[in-house]
């Protein structure tokens, strides 16, 4: 019996654009791994918490827009996300610049019991940090 159930999608727009972070214990299993964790984020559970804590520090207005359908297939779901907000708290070091950004990922998620076990993701942070002038545009 397949088990994705739009587990992916829940995340993206409860965890993220809405900052529940109560639903992280209902959605990651305890034993999960990151295989892409961002820098100073740790590949465990804990480190789900870190990143939602520190994108919605940066971009408290952080909105996710998702690709319809997402892909669901057995126990992996994948989708396309863009993320817009606007720069307004410290983001790997560099400080707020009240810039509207977006930028996008993809990120793929393996589910076991109900829950995320593993992920794999791309996100275009050249984009994200040309856009808060930390790195100069191309």
């Amino acid at each position: 019996m397949a088990e994705g159930t739009g587990l992916i999608k829940r995340f993206y727009t409860e965890v993220i654009g809405d900052g529940n972070l109560a639903l992280i214990d209902e959605l990651v299993s305890d034993d999960f791994v990151d295989h892409n964790p961002m820098p100073g984020q740790s590949p465990s559970k804990d480190g789900v918490g870190f990143f939602v804590n520190t994108m919605r520090a940066a971009f408290p207005d952080l909105k996710a827009t998702t690709s319809e359908p997402a892909l669901v297939d057995g126990n992996l779901e994948a989708l396309y996300v863009v993320l817009t907000g606007t720069h307004q708290g410290e983001l790997m070091g560099v400080e707020p610049t009240g810039r509207s950004v977006e930028f996008s990922g993809i990120d793929i998620i393996r589910i076991d019991g109900g829950k995320v076990v593993e992920h794999w993701g791309a996100t275009d942070i050249m984009a994200l940090m040309q856009q808060i002038g930390a790195v100069a545009a191309g």
